[in-house]
């Protein structure tokens, strides 16, 4: 029998049970990570990415190293499998699960699976699994305005105030439009009540409810409020991280509110007003203590105000600079057989609205498969779409690189771990009884594969169709198996493509179904605070800072020379192919949804209708966006440039000094909100 030598050492946690042994864990200090996206002189963006996002700062002020990211994910996804086999008294072999483990963690040090941003941030740290809590897990939501009633406070606020308290989480939350009418606008008494705004995300968000109560009931009292507890703006914010943007995001949340409403006595409160309250709401939080938001506003095709809200011409105020409705992606609960004529000039002119099939999203798993109707609760989606979700559910995510494995085997054994990570986020609950509710009762995961594009390009067409088709099955067998093991019910949906975000980076892939932006080589530009010590070690080492155009006095902005994976771009790849890549994940792997943004050349403008049309039930969502060529606005993200010309960037460049941002002078990691990419996050 195997023994494994456990040392508790000064990093162990006392709120973790499971651990790694400390000879296994150091045996990969010295072993170079395969990070993504070379930038010259031995850096990578992958590199810099885990540095500046999800390297967690220790107890002696270092900086975590990938082999001590991994080992915080692994036993803490460990620990959750072990605490609930203990507190449930089912079987628990520890020498199997440490062979288990290090495989995990083998797996994810050669980046063939991670965690999803939010995972690699928080897994295995206090906050999860010493207070047993999953909400810092949990990358995206829905919530539904359709039950909004005048039959109490609770009813009549909950998904505004739910959507603002999982935003300051980093939570990115899908919301839809079916509660407009059934409040009325009344006018406050003149009679004044004074709210005391606590120092938390509690006194924020119940603020703002108490504001709208005093609007959806009548002879509420006027709501005014007292702001002197909040901590003044730059403070540190203890527990979740960041630092405290001072009350002014609040209070001009407030005073947008209180404009909305005024002067609407007897009025209903309709679908602009729910997409306005939850845009200003976003826009709050990214001013606040989460540098950004990510909303989903899904409404009625016949719908035209809300069709209208991202228009310049029509709703000036709300697009303008200081604006809010660019804060939400908006769609359409679209349906088969509808005339899509209607909305190709709005697609081609910014993208919007996307379509979600919501019948589709109900009655399927896989396309491939018969329809079952077992999601038949389900009301809407995630920001970026590629998860099913009830009212108050969130998304469960996990992300695998099926392009990092030799063979299918292998990438079943990858599976396995990916899987059971998810199943083990599922066996925490969040503070939201609502959302424990759904949650539990459908442990819904979504596996998901990144570097699809890289796949198809290298192996076939065939061969991603045989991967996605055995993995489904791979899936669904250790759902089974390992469900009986933990007591619980199996998954009602358990794989999907998240359009990947900064993870897909770390591990040199292309995003999700996309294939990459730019060229291979290309300028990559990438913002910072002017405050961020990290910003002189790029100096020092060569790349160009120069500060950013919209706001000089507390941004730069950093050129990186950038060789991406070896696939072709967006533009070069029409916009039916991009279709019929996602119609194969959608038909073949995930039973959930695919997150595909189509993008689209002035020239294929004309064909959306044609392609929606032709391609009907074979996706259950898509979004669309125009390809803009080079230059079309200053500090672009991507600039393409050739071969000779990357090379020659990137010899003039010099070596950052990692040792010294690993020992402390970085600050400490900010993570990855919600479930997204670029096309999903709207920045501050």
């Amino acid at each position: 029998m195997a023994v494994f030598v456990i040392q508790l050492g000064e990093h162990v946690s006392d709120f973790l049970s499971f651990h790694l042994p400390t000879d296994f864990v150091k045996s990969y200090a010295k072993k170079k990570p395969q990070w993504g996206f070379d930038i010259g002189a031995g850096n990578s963006l992958g590199e810099l990415t885990f540095l500046t996002k999800y390297s967690r700062r220790r107890e002696d002020g270092t900086k975590e190293r990938w082999h001590d990211a991994c080992q915080r994910v692994v036993e803490g996804y460990y620990s959750i499998l072990k605490d609930h086999c203990k507190t449930n008294l089912t079987p628990w072999n520890e020498n199997k699960a440490q062979k288990a483990a290090q495989d995990a963690f083998e797996r994810m040090f050669s980046f063939k699976w991670t965690p999803p941003g939010r995972g690699l941030w928080m897994m295995g740290t206090e906050f999860v699994n010493g207070k047993r809590n999953s909400s810092s897990l949990q990358n995206c939501a829905f919530v539904s305005t359709e039950k909004l009633s005048n039959h109490s406070a609770y009813e009549a606020t909950l998904p505004f105030v739910r959507l603002m308290e999982m935003s300051m989480l980093g939570v990115g939350v899908g919301f839809d439009t079916k509660g407009a009418n059934k409040l009325v606008v009344h006018t406050p008494s003149s009679e004044v009540k004074t709210v005391v705004v606590t120092d938390d995300r509690e006194g924020w968000y119940r603020s703002v409810s108490s504001l709208l109560e005093s609007y959806f009931f009548q002879n509420r009292p006027t709501v005014e409020f007292d702001y002197s507890l909040v901590r003044p703006a730059g403070e540190p914010i203890k527990g979740f991280g960041g630092v405290a943007a001072g009350p002014d995001p609040l209070i001009r949340l407030h005073e947008s509110l209180r404009n909305l409403f005024k002067n609407r006595e007897g009025s209903s409160l309709t679908s602009s007003d729910i997409v306005d309250i939850m845009n200003l709401i976003g826009k709050c939080v990214v001013s606040g203590n989460v540098r950004r938001s990510a909303e989903i506003a899904l409404g009625s095709p016949t719908d035209t105000d809300f069709l209208d809200l991202k228009s310049f011409d029509k709703n000036p105020e709300r697009m303008g600079e200081n604006g809010w409705g660019h804060i939400s992606n908006n769609s359409i609960f679209a349906e088969i057989g509808m005339d899509y004529s209607g909305i190709e000039n709005r697609v081609a002119e910014n993208g919007e609205p996307g379509l979600l099939y919501m019948d589709l999203c109900r009655s399927h798993g896989r396309l491939i498969d018969q329809p079952t109707n077992a999601d038949h609760r389900a009301a809407g989606t995630n920001p970026c779409g590629e998860q099913t979700l009830e009212s108050y559910e969130c998304c469960t995510l996990v992300e695998t690189f099926p392009f990092k494995h030799d063979n299918l085997d292998d990438y079943k054994k990858t599976l396995k771990q990916a899987y059971l990570y998810a199943k083990a986020v599922t066996l925490l609950p969040t503070h939201w009884p609502e959302t424990n509710e759904v949650m539990q009762r459908n442990r819904r995961i979504g596996c998901s594969m990144s570097g699809v594009a890289q796949l198809v390009e290298e192996r076939g067409w065939t061969e991603l169709r045989n991967w996605t088709n055995a993995g489904y099955e791979a899936v669904c067998a250790r759902d089974k198996q390992y469900s009986e093991w933990l007591g619980v019910r199996e998954s009602i949906k358990k794989t999907s493509i998240k359009p990947s975000g900064t993870v897909s980076i770390l591990a040199g892939a292309t995003p999700g179904a996309h294939w990459m932006p730019g060229d291979r080589h290309h300028i990559r530009r990438m913002r910072f605070s002017i405050a961020d010590p990290v910003v002189e070690f790029f100096r020092e080492a060569g790349y160009h800072v120069e500060p950013e155009f919209s706001d000089p006095e507390h941004g730069v902005v950093v050129e990186f020379p950038t060789e991406a994976p070896s696939v072709r771009k967006q533009a070069d790849v029409s916009v039916w192919e991009k279709a019929s890549l996602a119609i194969l994940l959608q038909r073949y792997w995930a039973d959930n949804q695919v997150s595909v943004t189509l993008t689209f050349t002035d020239e294929e403008k004309s064909q959306i209708a044609s392609l929606l049309s032709a391609h009907e039930g074979q996706l259950k969502s898509v979004s669309f966006l125009p390809i803009m060529e080079g230059g079309a606005y200053r500090q672009m993200p991507y600039s393409n440039i050739t071969e000779a010309e990357w090379k020659a960037s990137v010899d003039s460049v010099k070596s950052i000094e990692w040792k010294k941002l690993y020992g402390g002078m970085a600050l400490d990691a900010e993570g990855e909100l919600y479930c997204a990419n670029d096309v999903c996050l709207i920045p501050a």
